[in-house]
C-alpha cells in the first residue's frame, strides 16, 4: 500500500496537472519514486514566508523513506522545544512547527532535520522573514500640559521600515518656519512646543507612513493647556462685633483652565458647610465664604485656596473681631473696719477694656494710677485686671463698688459689695428711763455691728437671763434688747448694763432706771379769740414733765362764782385748747395742769376772761359760679354769725340798666342761693345780707356776668356722644317722625293711629266738669294756692306790661289774649314774697325768646 507521503507523485504519475512552481520538484521525486527503492528526502511547505508583528503561522515538514528522528531548530541552532509562543506537533515523517504572534527576534531561518536507522540525515530550511506594521502605541489623547511649560506631545508609532511621520494642526502642516520656530518634531516622532499657552489648545493629527509598503495611518491627539489658578480678592482685612449675630463674606476671584476649585482653610484645617459656615460660588469666579453669628474665636486668618492640574494659588484674608467688653470676674469682699480691702475686676474684650471704679454711695470715681484725696483708695491695672486698694477701711466704705470696663466699641458695668466687719457700736442714746414702783418700763438697748451681736443684761456683777426674774424680763432681736422691769421698790431702780459682743469685740453700755414725778404746773396762760361762744386758751409748758412723756393737758374752766368746774383735754401735748359751749357776755375762770403716767401735776395758776355780748352777723362772704344754662351759683361761705344762728341770707339782684331789685330769702342753713332765670350777655349785681335773731348784717356787693346764648349744633350735640347714644337718638327721631305722620293723616285724611283712638274714645260717654273743659279749649288759666309766703300768678303776654303789686286777697283768674284774639295760658309766673310786715314783692320773670 503506498503511503500519503507519495501521493503528490502518485498525483503526477497519473498525469494530475500541478502547478508549475511544484512541477519540476514532483517529477523529480517522482522519476526516483517511480524508477527505483526510495531513499531519505525531506521537504518544508514553505521556503520563504513573510509575517507580520503579532501574526501566528504554522510549517510543515515532511520526510519521505523511514525517518527515525525529525526535528526542528531556531535560527541560532539551537533545538526548538514546545513553549506558549512555539508549538509542535510530530508524527512519523511529518512535524508542524507553529509560531504565536512573532515578534522581531523571531525572524531567522529555521531547519527540519530528519535521520533514518543507519544514521543519515538530511534537512530542509525556511526563511522567516518579520515585518513591524504601523502601529500607534499607546498614544494618550487628551494630553496635558501646564501653561508656559515646554510641551511634547507623544506620537509613539512603530513600523519596519522606519515610519515617516508628519505633524498637522487645523488642516495644515506643521513646519518650523510657519510656527516660528516654536514647533519642531523631535527623532523620536514627538512635537515639541515652546512655551506652550491657551492659544495652542486643539486638536493634533500625528500621520505616519512606510512608503515601501504604501502604508499610511494617523492619530488625532487632543492638546489641553492648563493655566494655573490666578487669585485675587477685593478685601483682604474685615472687622466685625462679636455676639451681635453679626455675619461677614469674604470672596475671592479665581481664573484658570481648568476652572480652579476653591477650598476655604483656616489653622490647617479645610472648612465645610456648617451653620456657621456657607458657602456660594457664583459667575465670574466668585467664590465667597460666609461666617454667621461672629464670636471671638472666630477672629484669626482664612486662607482662599484655588486648585486645578497646572498648580494651586492661595490668599490670607484676616478677620478681626471686636468684641464688646466683658467682666467676667468681679467679687464681693468682706474687709474688717481699720484694714485694707482688696477688690479686683477682671475685664476681656477685644481690645482689651480700659477699667474704672465708681463708689455708688456718692458717685465718686477711681481711675488706674490717681489716688483718692485722702490717700486710701488707690487703682492699678494691667492687661484686663483692675485692683482697687482701700486702706483704713471704714463705715462709710459700705456698700456697692460699680466696677465699668470701657473700649471704643462699647462697655460693661458690675457692681459688687464691700461687706465690714466691726465690733458692735449703740445707737442708744437715751440712757436714763423714769418709772415708779409696779409701772413696767422698757429699757432699749440698740446695737450695730457686723457680724450680728449677741447681746445680754446685767445688774451690779450679776447677768439676768434671758428667762428673766419675777419682776424682769428680756425680749431680743437681732440688733435690739429691751428689758422690761417692773420696779416693786427702791431697789429696783439704779444702773443696768447692755452687754453686746462678736467675733471682733465687745461693748457696753450703762442705763439708768430712775424714779418719775408728776410734772409741774404750766405757765403764761393766755385767752385769744374770744367770742359769744368760743375761747382760746393758749399756755407753756411745765418746767419738768417728771421723769414720765406728758400725756395730755387738762383744762379746767368755770364761770366766776360757780363751784363745778368743767374739764377740757388737750389734743396730745398741744399747747392750745378750744373752750366751746359757753355763755354770751358771761365772766369765765380756766387753770391748766399737765398729766403724765405718774399722774396730775399742780394746776397754773387761773386766769379770768369774758365772752363777747350777742350782736349782728358779719357780713357773709360769698364765691360765684356758673350754674346750667340761664343759672348761677352762688355760694355762701360761713362767717361770724354775732352768738346767733343765722336765720337766712337776703339776695338782692338786678341787672346793671335796671333799677328794681329782685329778691330771694335763702335759710341760714343754705351754703349756696342759686339766682335763675337769668338774661344771656348781661352784667348783675348783687347785694347779700345776713341776718339773725339779734338783727342784719352789713351787706356784701357782688357782681357777675352772663355770657352769650351758646349756639348748640349738631356737631357740638353728637360730637361727645358715644355709638350707642347717637344710634337712639336716630330711632326717637324716627319715632317723632312717625308720630308727625301719624297726626297729619289725622288732621288731613282723618285716618291714622290717632283717628283710630280718638273715635274709639268717643263712642264712650265722659263726663268732665267745667273747669276742666275750660283747660281743655285753653282759654283761661287759674291761680293755684302757693306756698306760705310765696304766691304764684300768671302774667298777661302783652308788649309794654309792667309790675304790678297785688293783695293775697285779690287773686283772681286772669284770661290772657294774643294779638289774634285768642286766649292762651303763658307758662310765666310772677314770684311774690311776703314777708313778716305783710309786705309784697313780685318778681317778672324774663320772657321767653
Amino acid at each position: 500500500m503506498i503511503g500519503a507521503e507519495l501521493q503528490p507523485f502518485i498525483d503526477v504519475c497519473s498525469g494530475k496537472q500541478w502547478p508549475t512552481t511544484m512541477l519540476t520538484l514532483v517529477h523529480v521525486l517522482a522519476v526516483l519514486v517511480c524508477g527505483s527503492h526510495a531513499a531519505l528526502q525531506i521537504s518544508i511547505s514553505l521556503n520563504k514566508v513573510e509575517l507580520s508583528v503579532g501574526e501566528s503561522k504554522f510549517f510543515i515538514c515532511t520526510a519521505i523513506g523511514e525517518p527515525v528522528r525529525l526535528e526542528w531548530y531556531n535560527p541560532q541552532g539551537e533545538l526548538i522545544m514546545p513553549s506558549k509562543r512555539m508549538s509542535l506537533h510530530t508524527e512519523t515523517s511529518r512535524s508542524r512547527l507553529i509560531i504565536y504572534n512573532a515578534i522581531v527576534q523571531d525572524a531567522g531561518i529555521y531547519r527540519c532535520e530528519a535521520a533514518d536507522a543507519s544514521g543519515h540525515t538530511v534537512e530542509a530550511s525556511v526563511v522567516l522573514e518579520i515585518y513591524q506594521r504601523l502601529t500607534f502605541r499607546d498614544v494618550q489623547s487628551p494630553q496635558e500640559f501646564r501653561h508656559g511649560e515646554m510641551a511634547e506631545v507623544v506620537c509613539d508609532v512603530i513600523s519596519s521600515p522606519v515610519p515617516t511621520v508628519v505633524w498637522y494642526y487645523q488642516d495644515r502642516e506643521i513646519t518650523e518656519e510657519h510656527h516660528k520656530g516654536r514647533f519642531r518634531v523631535l527623532a523620536n516622532n514627538n512635537l515639541q512646543i515652546q512655551q506652550v499657552t491657551k492659544v495652542d489648545e486643539g486638536v493634533y493629527r500625528c500621520e505616519a507612513s512606510v512608503e515601501a509598503r504604501g502604508e499610511i495611518d494617523f492619530v488625532d491627539i487632543a492638546v489641553v493647556v492648563n493655566v494655573p489658578p490666578v487669585l485675587s480678592v477685593f478685601q483682604q482685612s474685615f472687622n466685625s462685633t462679636a455676639d451681635y449675630q453679626e455675619s461677614v463674606t469674604f470672596t475671592c476671584i479665581t481664573s484658570g483652565s481648568p476652572d480652579p476649585m476653591v477650598t476655604w482653610h483656616r489653622k490647617g484645617q479645610q472648612l465645610e458647610p456648617s451653620e456657621q459656615y456657607m458657602f456660594n460660588r457664583m459667575e465670574g469666579g466668585r467664590s465667597m465664604l460666609t461666617i454667621r453669628n461672629i464670636r471671638q474665636a472666630d477672629g484669626g486668618t482664612y486662607t482662599c485656596r484655588a486648585t486645578n492640574k497646572a498648580g494651586l494659588e492661595e490668599r490670607e484674608l484676616f478677620l478681626k473681631v471686636f468684641v464688646q467688653p466683658h467682666i467676667i470676674q468681679l467679687k464681693n469682699v468682706t474687709a474688717v473696719e481699720g484694714s485694707a480691702a482688696m477688690i479686683s475686676c477682671v475685664a476681656e474684650g477685644e481690645p482689651l477694656p480700659d477699667i474704672s471704679w465708681r463708689r455708688a454711695s456718692d458717685g465718686q470715681a477711681f481711675v488706674d494710677g490717681v489716688k483718692s484725696q485722702d490717700g486710701r483708695f488707690e487703682v492699678r491695672g494691667r492687661h484686663g485686671k483692675s485692683v482697687l486698694t482701700i486702706s483704713g477701711v471704714k463705715l462709710s466704705d459700705l456698700g456697692r463698688f460699680d466696677c465699668e470696663a470701657l473700649s471704643r466699641i462699647g462697655g460693661h458695668q458690675k457692681s459688687m459689695f464691700l461687706d465690714i466687719e466691726y465690733i458692735p457700736k449703740f445707737l442708744t442714746n437715751y440712757t436714763i428711763y423714769y418709772s415708779w414702783e409696779e409701772n413696767p418700763v422698757n429699757i432699749s438697748c440698740y446695737v450695730m455691728s457686723n457680724p450680728p451681736a449677741t447681746m445680754l443684761w446685767r445688774r451690779e456683777r450679776f447677768t439676768i437671763s434671758a428667762e428673766g426674774t419675777f419682776n424682769t424680763r428680756v425680749h431680743s432681736a437681732e440688733g435690739k434688747s429691751v428689758l422690761e422691769v417692773t420696779p416693786m421698790s427702791d431697789r429696783d431702780f439704779g444702773r443696768y448694763n447692755c452687754t453686746a459682743r462678736n467675733n471682733i469685740g465687745v461693748r457696753y453700755q450703762e442705763f439708768i432706771l430712775a424714779q418719775a414725778d408728776v410734772p409741774s404746773n404750766p405757765y403764761s396762760v393766755r385767752l385769744s379769740a374770744v367770742s359769744q361762744r368760743l375761747a382760746t386758751v393758749t399756755f407753756m409748758k411745765p418746767d419738768s414733765h417728771g421723769g414720765v412723756p406728758i400725756s395730755y393737758y387738762l383744762v379746767q374752766y368755770k364761770e366766776v362764782g360757780s363751784l363745778d368746774w368743767r374739764d377740757a383735754k388737750s389734743h396730745s401735748v398741744q399747747t392750745t385748747v378750744v373752750l366751746t359751749g359757753l355763755e354770751p357776755n358771761t365772766t369765765y375762770e380756766v387753770r391748766i395742769a399737765a398729766v403724765n403716767g405718774k399722774g396730775q401735776g399742780e394746776f397754773s395758776r387761773t386766769e379770768s376772761f369774758q365772752t363777747l355780748p350777742i350782736r349782728e352777723p358779719s357780713p357773709p362772704a360769698v364765691h360765684g359760679q356758673r350754674g346750667m344754662g340761664k343759672a348761677y351759683r352762688l355760694g355762701l361761705i360761713k362767717q361770724d354769725d354775732g352768738g346767733m344762728p343765722i336765720v337766712e341770707y337776703i339776695v338782692k339782684y338786678k341787672t346793671d340798666k335796671e333799677e328794681q331789685w329782685m329778691t330771694k330769702l335763702v335759710p341760714g342753713a343754705n351754703d349756696f342761693a342759686m339766682l335763675q332765670p337769668l338774661q344771656w350777655n348781661t352784667r348783675y349785681e348783687v347785694e347779700i345780707t345776713a341776718r339773725n335773731v339779734k338783727g342784719l348784717s352789713e351787706p356784701t356787693f357782688y357782681q357777675f356776668f352772663m355770657p352769650q346764648k351758646p349756639d348748640i349744633t349738631a356737631e357740638s350735640l353728637f360730637s361727645g356722644l358715644g355709638l350707642g347714644a347717637v344710634v337712639g337718638l336716630g330711632l326717637g327721631a324716627l319715632l317723632l317722625l312717625l308720630v308727625l305722620v301719624d297726626i297729619s293723616c289725622f288732621f288731613l285724611r282723618h285716618c291714622g293711629l290717632l283717628m283710630c283712638i280718638t273715635r274709639t274714645l268717643c263712642s264712650k260717654k265722659t263726663t268732665t266738669s267745667g273747669k276742666g273743659k275750660d283747660m281743655e279749649e285753653g282759654k283761661a288759666a287759674y291761680l293755684h294756692p302757693a306756698t306760705p309766703n310765696r304766691i304764684l300768678i300768671q302774667r298777661l303776654r302783652t308788649p309794654g306790661l309792667r309790675e304790678k303789686h297785688y293783695p293775697a286777697s285779690h287773686l283772681m283768674k286772669l284770661p290772657l289774649k294774643e294779638e289774634n284774639g285768642k286766649e292762651s295760658l303763658k307758662p310765666d309766673t310772677i314770684e311774690i314774697k311776703v314777708h313778716s310786715d305783710n309786705s309784697i314783692h313780685t318778681k317778672l320773670d324774663d320772657i321767653k325768646e
